[in-house]
């Protein structure tokens, strides 16, 4: 498994790590309006992936929006971010930030996105910083778990992957 910090504390994360080449794991989390998502609701596109532990913290919020951003360059790519945060309070987040192009998404009643790609923390119930790339046959092209939770991923790798995925 990667090796994951969160504020220089070791946390021990569940489920398996996912790699390239690996087919990408299904999941169920639910949407902003509490209906359920799973990965084969967007089969045959290119998915980018960000998982965050929460969009009410600042590294969160800056990396949710740095993905809307870069979401309206990317042709038939799918930007998903997925928290534990509930869907009302993502509903509510994305109307204050403006968030258009990415969809958000709440693992907070099974965790089943966060133990399908190894990123839930177990002591805090929350996921890891992590980016995954899919491309439209479901496998994984690009995987990065941050090693720190509180910093940034690499955006400008996860993005180039994105693009060259199909």
């Amino acid at each position: 498994m990667a090796s994951v910090t969160f504020k220089g504390n070791a946390v021990t994360l569940l489920g398996n790590e996912v790699k390239v080449g690996d087919q990408a794991p299904d999941f169920k989390v639910l949407a902003n309006d509490m209906s359920e998502v799973t990965l084969q609701d967007t089969k045959g596109q290119v998915r980018l992936i960000s998982a965050v532990p929460s969009l009410d913290t600042g590294v969160c919020d800056a990396e949710t929006r740095r993905f809307n951003e870069e979401a309206v360059k990317l042709d038939n790519v799918k930007v998903l971010t997925v928290s534990v945060d509930l869907p009302f309070a993502q509903k509510r987040w994305c109307g204050a930030a403006g968030i258009e192009n990415v969809q958000t998404l709440s693992d907070h009643r099974e965790l089943s996105f966060g133990e399908a790609y190894g990123v839930a923390i177990k002591e805090l119930r929350l996921l890891a910083r992590a980016v995954f790339v899919v491309d439209s046959s479901d496998k994984v092209t690009y995987v990065q778990y941050v090693s720190e939770v509180t910093d940034h991923p690499d955006y400008e790798a996860a993005v180039e992957a994105a693009k060259q995925a199909r």
